[in-house]
C-alpha cells in the first residue's frame, strides 16, 4: 500500500481536449499554456505528449524554459513574462525562447542587443485588464521600434480578456473592439484568446477576417487544456471538455467514535450520533487545501463522504457513515473521477486553477 497522495495524469484526455478546442478554430495556430507546472499536471510530461501537435509553448519564467530544454524539448517556447535585464535577456536567446514585450524597458534591452535578438517577439497590449501591457495608443509607435531592431525576425501583437469568463460582462465586447481597432491593417500575427474567449466569445474572435490583418491567429489554451471549465456558467462535461487529472488516496486507518466526541485539531467537527471514520492520507502538504472546509465531499470507493473536521499536514478525516464497510488500504478521490475539480474548488472559496496548482509533488508522482 502506498502511503500518500498521487495525481493520475491522462494524458489521453489531454490530447482529446486540445483537438476540441483547436476545433473551434480550426485555422489557428496554438500556443499552449504549460507554465506552473502544466498547471499542476506535469510540465514534461505534458509538453511531450502535445509535441508536434502544438506551435508554441508557453511559459512564465526562464527556469520553466530551461527545465524544457534540459528534458530535450526542442518545441517553440514563449516566454509569457518577458525579460527584466540583459542577463536574462541572453539566457533566454540561449534557450531559443521567443519573448512577449509588455513595458518599453524590455523594448529598449532589444535595442540594445547588439541584433542578438534573433526571435519572435510579441508586443502586448493593454486593452482592459490593466495588469501587463503597453498603452493602446503607444502600440503602433512601440511596433515601429521592433520593427527596427535588427535580429527580430517577427512581430506579434497579443492581449488578455480580462472578464471573459463571464458572458454576461459586456467589458469582453470593449477589450475586443480595442484590439480589433489596432490588428486593422496589421502587418503580424496576434493572439487574444485565451481559454475563456476561447469557449465563451468565439463568435467573436475565431473569423480572422473581423481582425483585417495580415497574418496567422494564435488561440492559448491554458485551464480547458487540462480539462477544467474556464466559464462561470458552464462545467467542463457541458463544454466536452475531459478532466487530465485525478487526485487520489488511501484510506490509512477507519475507527468508531461515539455521539458528541469532537475530531482533529481545535474540535471544530463533533460527532452528532455514532459513526465510522476514515482517515486519508492527504493533507495540505499534498496541496489539499486547509480552506476545505467540513461537509467537502470526498468520494470513498465511489461513494461520496464528507470531510470531518480541520485539514491536517498529511492526514484528513472523513465520515463514513455508521457500520461502513471500508478497510484501510481502500481508495479515495478527492477530485477526478465523479468528482469536479470546480466543485471542490467552490467549498474552498476559491478557483480551480488554485486547486491543481497546488498539488505537492512529494513523491515525485507530478513529472
Amino acid at each position: 500500500m502506498s502511503f500518500g497522495a498521487r495525481a493520475d495524469i491522462r494524458l489521453d484526455a489531454l490530447l482529446h481536449n486540445l483537438e476540441l478546442l483547436h476545433s473551434r478554430q480550426p485555422a489557428s495556430q496554438v500556443l499552449a499554456a504549460v507554465k506552473a507546472n502544466a498547471y499542476g499536471h506535469g510540465i514534461i510530461n505534458v509538453s511531450r505528449a502535445l509535441g508536434d501537435r502544438v506551435d508554441a509553448l508557453a511559459v512564465a519564467r526562464l527556469s520553466e524554459a530551461r527545465k524544457l530544454r534540459a528534458a530535450g524539448i526542442a518545441t517553440p517556447i514563449v516566454l509569457m513574462g518577458g525579460v527584466l535585464d540583459r542577463d536574462e535577456l541572453a539566457s533566454a536567446l540561449e534557450l531559443h525562447c521567443d519573448l512577449v514585450v509588455h513595458e518599453p524597458d524590455q523594448l529598449e534591452l532589444l535595442e540594445t542587443s547588439g541584433g542578438q535578438a534573433r526571435c519572435r517577439v510579441w508586443l502586448k497590449v493593454n486593452t482592459g485588464m490593466n495588469r501587463l501591457g503597453v498603452r493602446t495608443d503607444d502600440a503602433a509607435r512601440l511596433v515601429a521600434r521592433l520593427r527596427a531592431v535588427a535580429g527580430v525576425r517577427a512581430i506579434g501583437l497579443m492581449t488578455h480578456l480580462a472578464n471573459a469568463d463571464d458572458l454576461d460582462d459586456r467589458r469582453s465586447l470593449d477589450q475586443i473592439e480595442r484590439f480589433r481597432k489596432l490588428t486593422d491593417g496589421f502587418d503580424g500575427d496576434i493572439s487574444i484568446a485565451n481559454s475563456a474567449a476561447l469557449l465563451g466569445w468565439n463568435d467573436r474572435v475565431s473569423d480572422p477576417a473581423f481582425w483585417n490583418h495580415q497574418g496567422e491567429v494564435w488561440i492559448r489554451p491554458g485551464i480547458s487544456l487540462y480539462g477544467i471549465s474556464p466559464l462561470r456558467s458552464h462545467t467542463a462535461l457541458q463544454l466536452g471538455l475531459r478532466h487530465v487529472m485525478n487526485f487520489e488516496s488511501t484510506l490509512v486507518a477507519v475507527h468508531d467514535v461515539a455521539a458528541g466526541e469532537s475530531i482533529g485539531y481545535g474540535g471544530t467537527w463533533t460527532a452528532r450520533e455514532n459513526t465510522r471514520l476514515g482517515v486519508v492520507a492527504v493533507g495540505y502538504g499534498d496541496g489539499y487545501t486547509r480552506a476545505l472546509p467540513s461537509g467537502a465531499p470526498v468520494l470513498v470507493n465511489g461513494r461520496r463522504v464528507p470531510v470531518a473536521g480541520v485539514i491536517s499536514m498529511d492526514l484528513t478525516v472523513v465520515d463514513l457513515g455508521a457500520g461502513a464497510t471500508d478497510r484501510p488500504g481502500d481508495h479515495v478521490i478527492l477530485w477526478g473521477d465523479g468528482l469536479p475539480v470546480e466543485e471542490l474548488a467552490a467549498y474552498a472559496g476559491t478557483v480551480p486553477y488554485t486547486l491543481v496548482c497546488g498539488v505537492i509533488d512529494r513523491a515525485g508522482s507530478v513529472g
